[in-house]
């Protein structure tokens, strides 16, 4: 189950889901097997060294 906003979807497993949240590129929460998983799904992350908006990743950016 993926929840977003005030929506909930279906899903027939947890691959299906993970695919709809990448999709949305937005905060949810996705339920299974009493597991909760929060968060922005395939949201970018450090590469080489640069954040998602090019400026370099440094220790201080941990704390933000």
């Amino acid at each position: 189950m993926v929840k977003h906003n005030l929506d909930t979807h279906e899903f027939n497993s947890l691959d299906e889901a993970m695919a709809f949240a990448k999709e949305l590129g937005e905060f949810v929460t996705i339920k299974f097997d009493g597991k909760e998983v929060v968060g922005v799904f395939g949201a970018t992350g450090v590469t080489d060294g640069k954040c998602p908006d090019g400026i370099d990743y440094s220790w201080k950016k941990r704390r933000k």
